[in-house]
């Protein structure tokens, strides 16, 4: 019984050391029977087990990183909306685009790396499609004035849609710019607007400018002086109203 015991514990120190198989400890237990040592069957039992513990040492710092990437793929699995892609055909052809290379970029590098790569062209097709946004609808006053009422964001992606508008050479000597409809959202739109207003002036003809925001005037009023006569100040701008209560709305409205 001794050596029996003898014999496992160093064929235990030898499968952390070495790697040696442990084929006498099982013929020790087998050969042993009925006298004290291990079943016949439990023997057999013991040839399935991966006894080779130098192998197990090399697995096991891997076998967290297999569970981890199992456990992002089940994730990725539960948390793709699958929908999608039965919609794909309805939606926008920019949206579609987005979401398969938003998707491609996940497998391929990681989620970071795809969504910041999707918010860039998510922009980039904004400012896209808001440059193409812009109008102007032209019409002739009575006394031959040719107004340009603009409708549309005017920034930086829509000044050149903005300033293909405008026939300078064509248009009478009196010419009027309302931007009622129209936001100047950035310095680039200001810069736009100036350039139409030399180009107007250079074929000798007067230009006015009506509904501009506060900050467009102060920035044009601090580029040049001319624009104070420019920009026409005494006009009746629009004013709008949350209305909670009717009545007392009908007597602020009528004792302005």
């Amino acid at each position: 019984m001794f050596e029996l015991i003898k014999k496992r514990t160093k064929n235990v120190k030898n499968e952390f050391t070495s790697g040696i198989t442990v084929g006498s400890f099982i013929r020790d237990g087998g050969g042993e029977g009925l006298k004290g040592g291990l079943p016949v069957f439990q023997s057999q039992l013991f040839t399935l087990i991966p006894w080779n513990f130098a192998t197990l040492k090399f697995i096991f710092p891997y076998a967290f990183i297999l569970a981890g990437i199992g456990i992002m793929f089940m994730v990725v699995i539960g948390t793709f909306a699958w929908s999608s892609l039965r919609i794909m055909h309805k939606i926008p052809k920019s949206d579609a685009l987005v979401l398969v290379c938003v998707s491609v970029l996940t497998v391929t590098f990681d989620l970071a790396v795809a969504v910041f790569i999707g918010i860039i062209m998510s922009a980039l097709v904004f400012s896209w499609e808001n440059a193409l946004r812009i109008r102007a609808r032209k019409r002739i006053k009575q006394d031959g004035t040719k107004v340009y009422e603009i409708w549309g964001p005017l920034f930086f992606g829509s000044t050149q849609m903005f300033v293909s508008k405008f026939d300078v050479k064509g248009d009478p000597e009196n010419v009027e710019i309302d931007f009622m409809e129209s936001r100047v959202s950035d310095y680039s739109g200001i810069e736009a607007i100036s350039g139409i207003v030399e180009k107007y002036e250079k074929q000798g003809k007067k230009i006015t400018l009506k509904h501009l925001s506060t900050d467009c005037k102060k920035l044009l009023n601090k580029s040049d002086e001319k624009y104070r006569s420019i920009i026409l100040e005494e006009i009746d701008e629009p004013r709008y109203y949350v209305v909670a209560d009717p009545n007392s709305f009908h007597e602020s409205s009528t004792k302005a």
